[in-house]
């Protein structure tokens, strides 16, 4: 995979934040006005997402049982990811800044970043987009449990509706007969399904831009476990998930598949719960920020792996 395309792929997403930074800094879009747009892209967005990656392949039994194989794959290693810096930073857990390391760089941007990343990159596997639908389920699964656990250290905030109670899920439900039934959406229903998908790259990242908008730059830049936490999700673990995925007996978009989503950066969605929970939000929002920023360089250096990938 060649370093200028890639790099070039991943420049243009986040360029869309752009517009969203001036917004904010202009006022033309108030700070308080920036869950509207995360309601948006959350509610409307990702279930046509979910609903078009389901829509690019058509069943068969040996895709479906690939799929059932990434979805225990990805959920394993996001598990062990958990655990494994949940002890790392076992002594440290009663400052929310470490609480926040424990699952920032588990919980990647999947859906809305790495998606869209897997579709410009891997054209020639339509079933990429089917695996990346297997790991945001995967995702949701863990992140309202022991990702709502680890970051808060409190049981209460463990959402278990959530896992199934969640648009990515409850559309997957909808994409499901159809992709087992090989239906595909009447073009009147396939169009705007299709345009609301492609829209979630540029809504996600406008969002980002807003919320790099409200931050200082002396305080982003400035915190050290923003740093780590970055270092871990954007170098670490995706050498850890390369490592292991490299030598299973599973096809090269798989391996491709699972290195591309672990090198994204880390999700809105820790932001999220640690608005819900009132603990760590600054440190929430460095993480998410300062690895979105960095995505740019690691990215394109990390996925130059995947030729020593035998496909």
């Amino acid at each position: 995979m060649q370093f200028t395309t890639v790099a070039l792929n991943v420049v243009i997403m986040l360029a869309y934040a752009i517009p969203g930074y001036l917004f904010i800094k202009t006022k033309f879009v108030k700070e308080e006005n920036i869950p509207a747009f995360s309601k948006l892209l959350l509610y409307v967005c990702q279930p046509c997402l979910m609903v078009y990656c389901m829509q690019q392949v058509t069943y068969s039994k040996e895709l479906f049982i690939q799929m059932l194989i990434f979805l225990a794959l990805s959920t394993a290693l996001q598990v062990l990811a958990c655990v494994g810096l949940h002890f790392i930073f076992l002594k440290k857990s009663e400052e929310a800044k470490y609480r926040v390391a424990k699952v920032a760089p588990v919980f990647g941007n999947v859906g809305f970043f790495g998606t869209p990343l897997l579709e410009a990159l891997l054209p020639e596997y339509p079933e990429a987009l089917a695996f990346a639908s297997m790991f945001i389920v995967s995702f949701n699964l863990l992140v309202w449990t022991i990702g709502a656990y680890f970051l808060t250290g409190d049981k209460r905030f463990i959402r278990p509706k959530k896992m199934v109670l969640n648009p990515p899920f409850i559309s997957l439900i909808v994409a499901l007969p159809l992709f087992f039934t090989c239906t595909t959406l009447p073009t009147i229903i396939a169009n705007p399904v299709t345009i609301l998908a492609k829209f979630t790259t540029p809504l996600c990242m406008i969002i980002v831009g807003m919320r790099f908008a409200t931050e200082k730059p002396t305080e982003l830049f400035t915190e050290p476990t923003a740093y780590l936490s970055s270092a871990l999700k954007l170098v670490i673990l995706p050498l850890l998930a390369f490592l292991c995925v490299n030598w299973m007996p599973i096809s090269y978009v798989m391996k491709a598949t699972m290195f591309i989503l672990f090198c994204c950066p880390s999700a809105n969605v820790i932001l999220s719960l640690s608005e819900i929970s009132g603990t760590g939000q600054k440190p929430a929002a460095n993480a998410v920020l300062m690895s979105t920023a960095f995505c740019m360089v690691t990215i394109p250096l990390l996925l130059l792996l995947l030729q020593f990938t035998p496909q």
